[in-house]
């Protein structure tokens, strides 16, 4: 598991993993990603600064997942993508 540490206070902090779905508020889109820091990639989208997100924009959160494994977050953002995970997605998440 990673660990971070903060070196003032000598303390050490387990970073999460987030698979996130997002939807426009603007067309019926969505998108699927995964990220280390939730806040900071939905800025990113809403910004513009993502090139598959930023013709859609303003993005809402309207799922999001905690792994502690980036390669878990990972597996289950590529899962989504699939036509299985789609369906999934659509039954139980949205």
């Amino acid at each position: 598991m990673p660990f971070v540490a903060l070196r003032e206070e000598g303390l050490y902090y387990h970073v999460m993993y987030y698979v996130y779905i997002l939807k426009s508020e603007i067309a019926n889109e969505y998108y699927y990603g995964s990220t280390a820091n939730l806040q900071a990639r939905l800025k990113a989208h809403n910004a513009g600064q993502n090139t598959s997100t930023k013709k859609y924009k303003p993005w809402g959160i309207v799922w999001y997942g905690a792994f502690n494994h980036r390669s878990a977050a990972e597996a289950f953002e590529k899962y989504l993508k699939t036509a299985s995970g789609k369906a999934f997605l659509r039954k139980r998440l949205v």
